[in-house]
Formats: structure tokens, sequence, C-alpha cells
């Protein structure tokens, strides 16, 4: 009785907090530090906000003319003919989404290329144009309704960058066009629409062409939940602006429960990777009240700590989204050089993410059937089980303690004292654990803890388990086996006084793990345990000493799949190039595939390229990707000697990974048999390498022999002027 109207106090209480709450409040200028601060606890999403937190794990699907050209951005100039889409199976997509755990699906209706992927009123280069279901078809409207079918929410990407209207001559993108008072939706004649909605506003062509289609996007394709809006444009013609707060209107009345994307609903994370911050605030702060404000600047480092906060004009609730693709690119290119993301990878990103206090965003590009491929699914499938196994058993059910915090009732919380607090929970047995969650009550205290600390008691004593930073709406701790019935939860540091509403412990099983394959200057290949990905940390645990005695690696050389019959490894061999395979076997479980291709041995090669005298050319082809090259003010070229002359097929550029200046955006590889007389083999392109700085290759369209090879950078990402390299390899 006691506990019911302890809660039922505490909820009153919280109805009472949240219409206090806002999602944005002003600094005055007389605001001390302890007054910001105390204006920060107050900061609390809305409720669109809350149920995009809720999400947690969302599927991003790229699809369209690149899937078919095989390049990442396509330019506009795409006959719609080549969107020769045979089958399409939608149900397939959401089906898998489904049994990985994801709630929505986050569809390109439109990408940078400007080709659509519904029948819109206002353009022909799209679906309409091209041999699908003879012009007739829809891929949108195919996926709203698996998305029903399967009880997933709906997300439309629609591209402001449209590279058809930029290179199209009647093209409507910066045609500088007057900015009149136009109807939305523009009529046009035979098609109608069901919803009579109509808005005036002052615009030019481009904008009122981009208000047309998202009312299209808005009104025929069922409830919409989320609209994604890229930052991305890879061309500009006449100083085009984009009116947002036109487009925000439009959107908050035709889709009221949806939050917008790179707008002042939701931010990017910073990196397309899976990289995740330690401590990811969702109070930010803005110089102009973001409610005002057309357009958004990316959010980079530190955007809610204690000290930023004190330069604050306007604090805002903006959580986080973390958008990364489980291929090597965003579309989808082939099943043999594009590699797809492991089982550990993917769910490695997602307890960070998800348990880092953001959205998980994971794209999964359809193949040219229209289907996701038997490798995506098949990893998409294995993560849906380790989340499922793992988060849908929680080992407190029976435990004693606050019960706000055990309860299932999300509006149940408890408070701590200022600045700190200490909760006990005990088991009625003794319980295994190496995962344990919490989460505040965002809804109605916003985000508190900055600080805080689980323990477990072990031998008649306790014994600090794992410290972290910022909880917020989930942190997810993960730390080695702990045996106990008993834990506790400290609060080290909070804003104001700290909230709980949940927590709740779990056992995630061990596999086999990942491998990590590498190669010395000598041509030595070592393949041991990995001991972390995306230079995450190991959580305490060193991969090497926790490995199992049954644990058996194998290996293939000649491009077959490692099985149980395959060689075991057991110690460095020289391997000259090509590819190798590896997996890890143990007991009756085998691991994720590691692969790497390796390309000439590099141990006698020199090099010559301008410097700025830290980073060194030679630093291009050490074999150790630590290690990067940088031309410095001079010629971004680098020419390499092989000493002897080699039939080469391709190369592999692998850029620095934390120097954004000199990446190669866009360059020029030449051959030489004397080192004098040079020969283009071809231009290469390399996508948008700032986001997502891991290694490219490039294979040539016919074999080329030489001695010299050069490297050329005619584009720089960011628009630098430099070359940078961690490493190259020549592939033979």
């Amino acid at each position: 009785m006691n506990n019911f109207f302890a809660t039922l106090i505490c909820m009153m209480v919280s109805l009472a907090t949240y219409a206090q709450g806002q999602r944005t409040i002003k600094i005055e200028s007389g605001d001390s530090h302890t007054d910001i601060i105390k204006k920060a606890t107050l900061v609390v999403p809305t409720a669109n906000q809350y149920a995009y937190k809720k999400l947690e794990f969302t599927c991003f699907v790229h699809f369209g003319v690149n899937t078919f050209t095989r390049k990442e951005w396509g330019d506009g100039f795409e006959d719609p003919k080549v969107f020769n889409l045979q089958n399409l199976d939608t149900d397939q997509w959401c089906k898998t989404a489904k049994e990985a755990g994801m709630k929505l699906v986050m569809f390109t209706a439109k990408h940078h290329d400007g080709f659509v992927l519904w029948q819109s009123r206002y353009t022909k280069h799209g679906v309409m144009s091209s041999p699908y279901k003879d012009g007739k078809g829809d891929v949108l409207k195919e996926l709203a309704t698996s998305c029903e079918k399967y009880g997933l929410k709906l997300g439309v990407y629609l591209s402001p960058a449209d590279l058809y209207q930029i290179e199209n001559k009647e093209g409507l993108y910066g045609n500088l066009s007057k900015y009149t008072e136009r109807i939305i939706p523009r009529p046009v004649e035979n098609r109608p629409f069901a919803n009579k909605t109509t808005f005036k506003f002052k615009v030019d062509d481009y904008n009122e062409y981009v208000l047309n289609q998202l009312f299209e996007l808005l009104t025929e394709y069922g409830p919409i939940h989320e609209v994604w809006f890229d930052g991305a444009h890879p061309k500009r013609k006449g100083n085009q602006q984009y009116n947002y707060l036109a487009w925000k209107k439009l959107i908050q009345t035709l889709a009221p429960e949806a939050v917008i994307f790179g707008k002042e609903d939701v931010r990017w994370c910073g990196n397309e990777s899976g990289a995740t911050r330690a401590s990811e605030w969702d109070v930010v702060t803005f110089d102009e009240d973001p409610h005002q404000m057309n357009l958004f600047p990316d959010m980079h480092g530190d955007l809610g700590s204690r000290e930023k906060l004190s330069k604050a004009k306007y604090l805002h609730y903006l959580p986080a989204e973390t958008d990364t693709s489980i291929r090597e690119g965003w579309f989808y290119r082939d099943e043999t050089d594009q590699k797809v993301r492991s089982a550990d990878d993917v769910f490695d990103i997602y307890e960070r993410a998800v348990g880092g206090n953001a959205t998980l965003l994971l794209n999964i590009p359809p193949n040219r059937e229209g289907k996701f491929s038997d490798e995506d699914v098949r990893v998409l499938k294995e993560v849906g089980k380790r989340i499922q196994e793992t988060y849908d058993n929680d080992l407190l059910k029976g435990a004693e303690g606050e019960s706000a915090i055990l309860d299932a009732n999300e509006d149940s919380y408890v408070l701590g004292e200022n600045g700190k607090g200490s909760f006990i929970i005990t088991s009625p047995k003794k319980i295994t654990l190496n995962r344990f969650v919490l989460q505040e009550a965002i809804q109605t205290h916003g985000q508190r803890i900055e600080k805080h600390a689980l323990d477990a008691w072990v031998n008649n004593k306790w014994q600090q388990v794992v410290e972290s930073t910022v909880v917020g709406y989930k942190r997810i701790l993960r730390f080695a086996d702990v045996t106990t019935n008993k834990l506790r939860i400290r609060i080290l540091e909070a804003r104001s006084k700290p909230s709980l509403s949940k927590v709740s412990a779990h056992y995630y099983t061990p596999r086999p793990p990942q491998l990590s394959i590498n190669r010395n200057l000598k041509g030595q290949v070592t393949i041991a345990p990995k001991k972390s990905d995306f230079d995450w940390k190991t959580h305490g645990i060193d991969v090497n000493e926790s490995i199992s005695k049954n644990l058996v690696i194998r290996y293939t050389t000649d491009g077959k799949m490692p099985n149980e019959k395959s060689q075991i490894y057991t110690d460095s061999f020289f391997f000259k190039s090509g590819e190798v395979k590896a997996k890890a076997f143990e007991n009756e479980q085998t691991g994720s595939l590691a692969e790497r291709e390796f390309g000439l041995v590099k141990k006698n090669w020199t090099v010559k390229g301008t410097t700025d005298n830290k980073n060194k050319p030679e630093n291009a082809i050490d074999a150790d990707e630590k290690t990067y090259w940088n031309s410095g003010s001079g010629a971004p070229e680098l020419t390499i000697n092989l000493k002897e002359t080699k039939t080469i097929r391709g190369f592999i550029y692998t850029p620095p990974l934390n120097f954004k200046e000199g990446l190669i955006e866009k360059g020029i590889i030449k051959v030489s048999k004397n080192g004098r007389s040079w020969k283009t083999v071809q231009t290469f392109d390399l996508g948008n390498l700032i986001n997502d700085p891991t290694a490219r290759t490039i294979h040539f369209a016919k074999k080329v022999k030489g001695q010299y090879i050069q490297i050329v950078s005619i584009r720089g990402a960011g628009g630098s002027s430099s070359a940078s390299i961690a490493e190259i390899d020549i592939l033979e």
C-alpha cells in the first residue's frame, strides 16, 4: 500500500513537473552559471521526441538509380530506364527489419540525383519513366503497405539537393525565379488530392517544388513519423536557398507525429561510421532561437558539458541519431568487393548507440533484385537474436528495491538527493550478469546524471563493477561477468536531483571473438582476436587473455570460406598477395568472417613526395595504418617505385583515421615502366571520406604493367589542397 501511494504521489508530481518542463529555454543576460545549469534540468523532450527516443533501433533504406549504376552519388544525368527493377519485395525488407528489432523504416524517396521513387505529380524523373511495372510502379506505396503489415513506422528521406533539377535545362533548382505567393499543393489535372488542406507560402520555384513533393509524401502514404533532410550538397547553382521554415509548417500540419531530422527535432551524431560519444547530452546550446532558424549546422565535439552550457544563449532538447551502413557505402554495389559488417560489429554499435543515449539508424541497401541480400539478412537476424536473448530477459525480476525503478511503468521514477543518489537492489538468488541498463525519467526531469557507478556485493563487501558518465534515455553498461545477489547504483555527479525510471540486469552470451588480420612490411601475416571495434574500448576485458582454450582459428588464402577442415592458424606466415579469410571456431559455435585483401609486399619499395616534414612519404608504405603521409603545401602527389615491373589490377587507399586534412576525394592514378614516361590508368572517386574514413578499393578496367605508380589528388575532401595517405596497397 505504501509503495502504491508513493508511486501515485510520484506520478502526480511528475505531471506537475512536466507542465513546467520546456523544450527550449532562453538564457537571460543576468543568469549565473548556476542559473544556467538549473535551467538545463528543466529542458525536456516533446511528446514526438520522446516517442522517437523509444524507437531505439531503426532501418535506413538507400535505394534508387545508384543501385543500378553502382554509384554512391548520382549526377542527375541518369536515364530513368536504368532503374530496371524486375522484382521488388518490400515485405522481405520489413520482415527482416522486424526480426532485427527495428521499429521504423526510413526510405530514400529522393536522393541527391533527383530520381523519385513514388508517383509524383511534379516531375517525370522517377519511377513513372522507368521500366518498373511499365512506369506504373510506386516503391514507396509498396513499402508503406509492408510497414503497416509488419507493424513498423515509416519515415521519408527527401534530399534538399537535387542534381536533376540543377543539370536539367528546365530545372527549378537555382533558376533565379522570384519569390511570389504560391498555393500548396499546386493543382495537377486528373490527379486530385484526397486531403484538401492547402497552404499559402511566399517561395521561389524550387521551394514550391519541395513543398509540393512533401505534400504528396505526407498525405498519400499513411502516417509519417520522421522526415529526413540531408545536409550534403554535391553541387550548387544560382545561390539557391531553402525555405525550411515553410517546409516545417507544412510538415508539422500534415504529419503532427513526425520528428524532423537535421533540424530542431533530431540531430546527426557527427559521423557515418557508427562512432559514439562517451557522453551524449540531449540538452545542447544555440546562439539563437532554434525554432526560428532556417539553417542548422552539423554539431561536433562537446555539446552539453557544464562548460559548454555556460556559453549558451538558448538551451534546447535535441537528441542524437547515429547513422551508419551495414555495407561499405550507402547503396548496394555487389556481393564480392563490397564488404558487409559482421553481426559482432552491428551488435557492438547497437549497444554503444542505443546504450549511449542515441537512436541507431542502420542502413540496409536493397540489391538490384529489390531485396536485402542474403548476407545482410543473416547478419540482421543474428543481431535481432542477440538483442532479444540479452535484453528481453531481465535478471532483476522478483528483486527487492525501489519499486518505481523495477516496475514496467515508464512514468514512475525515484529521485536522488541534490547531485547524488544511492539505490540498492537485492535478488532472491545469485545472478550472473555482464550488462546493466539505466534510464532517466527524461520526459519529466530531463537529463541530469553526469557520472555514476555500479557496485556488486562480492565476498561480503561492495566492489565497483563499472563507472560511466551520462544516462539520459538509456545507458547500457558492459563489463566482465559478475555473480552476486546484491547490486548498488551510485549517482556520483548530477545536475539537481537525479531521476531513475528503470534499471535492469542482463547477461550476454559471448560468441567466438572477431578476428583481426594484419601483415607487416616483410609480408608476415598474423591473425588474432580483435581487441576493439571502431577504436571502442574493450570494457576492461583483454580479449587475448579471456579467449577460451577451446578456441581454434582456421583460415584460407584461396578465396574459399573457412570451415572446420581449413588450415589451423598457429603462427605468422608469409603471404605474397591476395585475400586471407579467417574464422574462429569454439565448441559448436562459429565466429564471424574476417577477411582482408593484401597487395604486393612493400619491403623494398621506395617513395617520393613533398611533405610537411612531420608526416613523411615513407609513412604511406610502411604497413602501419596509424602513420600517414601529408603533402603539406607541395604538390599533392605520391610516386612509388616497386623496384620491378608488375602486372597491376588496382589499389587500396587507406585514409588517416584521425587526420581530416588532405583526404583524397577524387584523383588520378598513373603508371610508368621507367619513371619518366607516364600513362594515366584512370580517374577515381572515393566518396565521402570525412564522415566515413575507411579503406577504399579501386579496381582497374583492365590490368596494366609498370614499375612506378603515381597517385595524384585532384580534389581533396572539404576543399583541401594537400593529399594524405595512411597506406597505399598495390593489387597484383
